[in-house]
């Protein structure tokens, strides 16, 4: 499973949501070629691209969707015993983008932009080439020029860089994004629900917000004013920066929801009364 990833100039937003089919075929090829460069093998194998760009947030979702319709549409495809296959989907010949492949409009805009691809065949063959990928491709996965130059026409948006990523890189990348900006601490909550969804994860860290990560969703506390106060701010004198710290508290939890919520993980608050242990109201 990998993304080109399409980074855009700054104010940029592609014109259009999907490729038609030619000029999805044409990029496709170009993919493979530029793959295909830095691991022969992957000649051998079939290659899957959705010709629509999402944000990276809906590439790393629990379950990985976008990549899992990618195969089911590889599976329904003809042609599967007849060598590798070079296949592209995005929007048909009128322009109109089928669900699967319509993004998200409340998390466009960002300045990074993902492409889904996909390699399959032998079980073998394909962890040969995807161990290698996983080796080599973060520091020598640009895309060539004329491939850069194909996505920047054919979306209709400024290219500064193309280049190929595993979902692996990708993830790499988008935590240290959060790191930089301050949500480093929720991090390890999405990656458990990406790697290990069956596994409980904690964000039990204040000042932050309590969260538990278990049975497929995220469980926020949530706190009345004494309680909060309780945890958060034993401290903290008068009534004015009580009730600033307290909304500021609020706008975090409501952050943290969002961002859970961009990677297809559900979220629900749990009410946590007076001095209740709130990681018992979290368990029940």
């Amino acid at each position: 499973m990998g993304v080109i990833a399409l980074e855009l100039s700054a104010g940029q937003q592609p014109l259009q949501a999907a490729l038609r089919p030619q000029q999805a075929g044409a990029l496709a090829e170009r993919l493979g070629r530029d793959l295909a460069a830095l691991v022969p093998q992957i000649g051998d194998l079939d290659l899957c691209l959705a010709a629509a760009h999402f944000d990276p947030a809906e590439a790393l979702r629990p379950g990985w969707p976008l990549h899992r319709r990618l195969l089911e549409l590889l599976q329904r495809a003809p042609g599967g015993k007849q060598g590798a296959r070079l296949i592209a989907f995005g929007a048909d010949e009128l322009g109109d983008v089928p669900l699967p492949f319509q993004a998200d409009d409340e998390l466009r805009g960002g300045a990074l932009r993902v492409l889904p691809f996909l390699l399959s065949g032998e079980p073998a063959a394909v962890a040969a080439v995807g161990e290698r990928l996983e080796e080599i491709l973060l520091e020598t996965g640009m895309a060539q020029a004329d491939t850069a130059l194909l996505a920047q026409q054919a979306f209709g948006a400024q290219v500064e860089h193309a280049r190929y990523m595993t979902v692996h890189d990708l993830a790499a990348m988008m935590a240290m994004q959060y790191q930089n900006t301050g949500l480093e601490a929720l991090w390890p909550v999405i990656e458990t629900a990406l790697l290990a969804p069956e596994e409980e994860s904690w964000l039990d860290a204040p000042p932050e917000p309590l969260l538990r990560y278990a049975g497929g969703q995220a469980h926020i506390a949530l706190f009345e004013p004494a309680a909060w106060r309780l945890r958060y701010a034993p401290t903290v004198v008068g009534d004015d920066k009580l009730d600033r710290a307290y909304q500021y508290f609020q706008a975090r939890q409501q952050q943290l929801a969002a961002v859970l919520e961009a990677h297809g993980i559900p979220v629900t608050f749990a009410h946590c009364p007076g001095k209740a242990d709130p990681r018992q109201s979290l368990q029940s």
